[in-house]
């Protein structure tokens, strides 16, 4: 497996950091923020083995299993579902800072992975994705076979 740091691996972290910095000056305008939908868990992805795979650990407290649909596209998992808002009848907050909603998170994987032999478990609100890498990819030598009749004299 190569070992390529891959350029874009912390964007969606600085994507959220600067969300969280000023994401409600659409509130604050009175707007909706056109990107929000719900919410974005937040993820750990690392790399560990013998045979490797990859492992995905997944921020849903308070997401139903029922309401979790995870896929594998190629070298993205896609993870979306839905945390259900709570009864608030009756109550008065003083904060709401767990969000809730629709949500959908596409996690761009360094290597590629064999989706078929993908477990996934779901445990006290982490969702855990173990993908193993794909044995199938990298580099092959590939055999050279010549024409009859082409083969060059004193090799």
């Amino acid at each position: 497996m190569s070992r390529q740091r891959d350029p874009f691996a912390n964007f969606e972290r600085v994507r959220r950091q600067i969300d969280e910095l000023f994401g409600d000056v659409w509130t604050r305008a009175g707007l909706s923020n056109p990107r929000q939908v719900g919410f974005t868990p937040r993820v750990d992805v690392y790399y560990c083995g013998d045979p490797p795979k990859a492992v995905i650990k997944a921020d849903l407290a308070g997401v139903d299993s029922n309401d979790l649909n995870i896929e594998v596209r190629g070298r993205v998992l896609v993870i979306s579902g839905e945390r259900k808002a709570s009864e608030t009848e009756g109550r008065v907050y003083q904060q709401l800072e767990v969000e809730h909603g629709r949500f959908r998170r596409e996690i761009q994987l360094g290597a590629d992975v064999d989706a078929e032999a993908a477990r996934a478990t779901y445990d006290d609100g982490i969702l855990r994705v173990e993908l193993p890498i794909s044995q199938q990819a990298g580099s092959k030598q590939v055999p050279l076979s010549t024409a009859p009749g082409t083969e060059s004299e004193g090799r």
